[in-house]
């Protein structure tokens, strides 16, 4: 089965679980009969900036889905530590021979937090819900759905954007199957994204869940998004005191897994990294993410734990060709010969980063070496910018100085490096520092304000598709590239081949073409991004997709 062929491949590109401190945990007197580990206490995590919100559909950042990822679950999950797939919601899944049909056999006896029943009819509510999601702000912000399915109902009705969803069917209340349209090269990985969590239907409802307002450049969600989500995870919503810039997680006694060892997660909000560093050595926060690469050798040497995650991800500098100049393929060309990337990841990427030269690890099927590849060449960037009538090209640099992401530890220091280096071939940059949310991410994807901008991925399941597909695979105002019929049809093309050797094949070819006739972006670097915990945490499972689940972590006393 397809099914069996994509778990065989992600297993082989897996990386072993990361365990941190002993095996086993000193029980208390909390401890029940079954044996458990229950520490209790309180972990506390230094998150770099705010979510978006809580509802796992809307939403496609790191920051957003640390907190999602504990409250909700997805039908199939990874097992920990590890990019390999395993079962989630869903206890085992098949599809037909088309690859469009897929039958989910459920796990029983899960409740979501508010005591609903989880079972096939509320993962068809999910599924329906999202395909008939109605309102241009709501449907902007379901940036992975549009990915994986392509569009909604509505957008269908008026002969616009086709979704490859077709129905979703509760054959008894342990039996889902979900039925496509066409075949998709991204499941069963997909099933596992986060933003394809499943909430309550109950909540859903209750509080308004799809109501979603545009104010000017930013957005307004719903009471289920800000203050009531419901899933059934391992922690369950406590608040978020947005004052005091803190989110509050309790532990889920009824979770059907492996039950959170801590009574309580806070996710502490510090913006600012060197504020980050400073509680973590006063112990006020036990973790904090993404170190600034200088810094991960003295943490060490504290005694920190710094655990380097396998690079899964990709930086790149996107380019919007809604900027006429930009259009022009020598212009593209251009800004790629003009950046020194071996530089820039020497001397402000995290130990072991690395140049990319295409848009996805080379541990992920479809990887070409032998891609047109852009060396640091400032005398070639001058001569394509003449030849194009460019000279003296003015370009609106957008980045955004408050975050720090796996890819991008410091966007300050890695927009100056790109800066000077434009600016040292005749292009003029104005940097427009923007925050992470609620100003950078509207401006770039939703409403393509930028000529340039800083932006990357990590990657949540190991297929091309949720790399290439996912930057480029349908117009996006963040490259403002809708005339790029040629690419997306080829994506697309590669993403719909069903034997290994073809979609190998075609995916090499798409990226040998990105490189030589698209060049819609320019990529930067491959980086290990790194956790840190102080030396009394255990059980932290890291992960290469950066998808930590917190219920396996106690804190000694």
């Amino acid at each position: 089965m397809q099914a069996r062929r994509l778990k065989s491949a992600m297993a082989i590109a897996a990386v072993a679980a990361l365990a941190v401190g002993a095996a086993g945990c000193a029980k208390s007197d909390r401890d029940g009969d079954s044996g458990e580990a229950k520490t209790g206490g309180t972990f506390i995590f230094a998150g770099a900036g705010d979510p978006k919100n809580f509802d796992p559909i809307f939403n496609d950042d790191g920051e957003s889905f640390r907190p999602v990822r504990q409250m909700f679950d997805t039908l199939v999950s990874h097992k920990p530590g590890t990019a390999e797939l395993t079962g989630g919601l869903a206890e085992s899944w098949e599809h037909d021979p088309t690859g469009k049909v897929w039958t989910f056999k459920l796990r029983q006896g899960v409740k979501f937090h508010d005591g609903t029943p989880f079972n096939a009819a509320a993962v068809c509510y999910n599924f329906d819900r999202w395909y008939n999601m109605q309102g241009a702000a709501a449907q902007a912000n379901m940036i992975y759905y549009m990915d994986v399915f392509g569009g909604f109902a509505k957008n269908e009705a008026e002969g616009a954007s086709e979704s490859i969803y077709d129905k979703c069917e509760a054959k008894d209340d342990g039996t889902a199957v979900l039925s496509l349209k066409k075949y998709k090269g991204a499941f069963p990985g997909a099933f596992a994204l986060t933003s394809l969590s499943i909430a309550s239907p109950e909540a859903l409802k209750k509080y308004d869940a799809n109501t979603v307002k545009q104010n000017g450049d930013s957005f307004a969600y719903s009471a289920f998004a800000n203050e009531h989500p419901v899933g059934t995870g391992p922690f369950t919503f406590g608040g978020w005191d947005k004052t005091k810039g803190e989110i509050t997680l309790n532990r889920n006694p009824d979770y059907f897994g492996e039950k959170a060892k801590v009574d309580k997660m806070i996710i502490k909000i510090i913006k600012d990294e060197n504020t980050r560093k400073q509680e973590l050595r006063a112990g006020t926060v036990q973790g904090i993410d993404f170190p600034a690469p200088a810094d991960t050798k003295a943490l060490s040497d504290e005694g920190f734990q710094v655990i380097a995650r396998p690079a899964f991800n990709i930086l790149y500098l996107g380019i919007n060709q809604k900027n006429p100049k930009l259009k022009d393929l020598r212009v593209r060309q251009a800004i790629a010969y003009a950046l020194n990337r071996q530089q820039l990841a020497q001397t402000k990427g995290p130990t072991g980063a690395k140049v990319a030269d295409e848009f996805m690890p080379d541990t992920v099927l479809g990887y070409a070496p032998d891609v047109q590849k852009y060396e640091y060449n400032p005398d070639k960037a001058k001569q394509l910018l003449k030849e194009a009538g460019a000279e003296g090209l003015t370009l609106n640099f957008y980045y955004p100085p408050d975050v720090s992401r796996p890819y991008m530890p410091n966007p300050q220091e890695i927009f100056t490096i790109l800066a000077n280096d434009l600016q040292a071939v005749g292009i003029k940059v104005n940097g427009v520092p923007r925050p992470w949310n609620g100003g950078f991410k509207d401006d770039v994807q939703t409403f393509g304000k930028q000529d340039l901008h800083i932006l990357g991925w990590t990657g949540d399941y190991n297929d091309p598709g949720n790399f290439v597909g996912t930057f480029f695979g349908r117009g996006k105002a963040e490259f403002g590239d809708q005339g790029m019929t040629e690419m997306f049809d080829a994506i697309a093309k590669a993403d719909g081949t069903v034997d290994d050797a073809g979609k190998k094949a075609a995916w090499e070819q798409v990226n040998r073409d990105i490189a030589a006739k698209w060049l819609p972006a320019v990529p930067v670097w491959h980086a290990p991004p790194a956790i840190v915990v102080t030396k009394d945490v255990e059980g932290l499972k890291a992960s290469p997709l950066t998808d930590e689940r917190f219920n396996t972590v106690s804190v000694k006393k």
